[in-house]
């Protein structure tokens, strides 16, 4: 764990129960005397440093010793247009995106998407703050949706087809917007909207799933 979320996180003394105290005590076996990292949700830049002063069995009580701007962000920038797959799966594959740096999704609802599929973005953001407590980035990713394939690329021009037919990717080109098409990939009718936009695909013989798409497209570009 590289820090912890608080909502008193500022204060001169603050304390810690329920899970997060179970996770502190019998988990990472923190002890009295520890230094602590902690951060708030709305300043996730900023870094501050608590030390254990004492547990009760149910609380522990910390007191701030330092405070300093320590962010934790990717050099890089991408932005994925994911046409939309079961929840259940993002919810999965979120954790891997959130580590990667991957700055945006934004969710399209395609022709292969299923319609009766809904985003929970306030489980999605507790998701993804818990995975940043782990790896240490210093922001959530930004989530949007976007009606259709068509309104997504007029939207973002620059966009790069992810999708067979195209040429190998290669980490080195210039890529900060990239689509993603969704089990069964794209519809015929959806393919006549890419004659502008550049097309790739990940060079490897296999097919791969849309999220492991999603996983290896950020991995090669960030």
């Amino acid at each position: 764990m590289k820090f912890l979320l608080h909502n008193e996180v500022g204060a001169e003394e603050l304390s810690v129960s329920g899970d997060d105290y179970k996770y502190l005590i019998k988990v990472r076996r923190h002890k009295t005397g520890d230094l602590i990292a902690f951060r708030s949700g709305e300043r996730l830049r900023e870094e501050y440093r608590y030390r254990m002063e004492r547990t009760d069995g149910r609380n522990a009580y910390f007191s701030l010793q330092s405070h300093h701007n320590a962010p934790c962000e990717s050099e890089k920038s991408l932005h994925i247009g994911w046409c939309l797959i079961d929840p259940k799966t993002v919810e999965k594959t979120l954790p891997m995106l959130t580590e990667l740096g991957v700055a945006k999704i934004t969710f399209i609802h395609c022709r292969r998407s299923q319609q009766n599929f809904r985003l929970d973005f306030e489980r999605y953001k507790r998701i993804m703050e818990s995975s940043i407590m782990q790896c240490g980035r210093t922001s959530l990713i930004e989530m949007s949706e976007s009606p259709n394939l068509s309104t997504f690329l007029k939207s973002n021009p620059q966009a790069v087809i992810f999708d067979f037919g195209g040429e190998p990717l290669s980490g080195n080109e210039a890529i900060d917007t990239v689509v993603i098409g969704c089990e069964g990939g794209f519809d015929e009718s959806e393919r006549k909207l890419f004659s502008d936009h550049r097309i790739r695909l990940f060079p490897l013989p296999m097919i791969l799933r849309s999220e492991t798409a999603a996983v290896a497209v950020a991995s090669r570009l960030l």
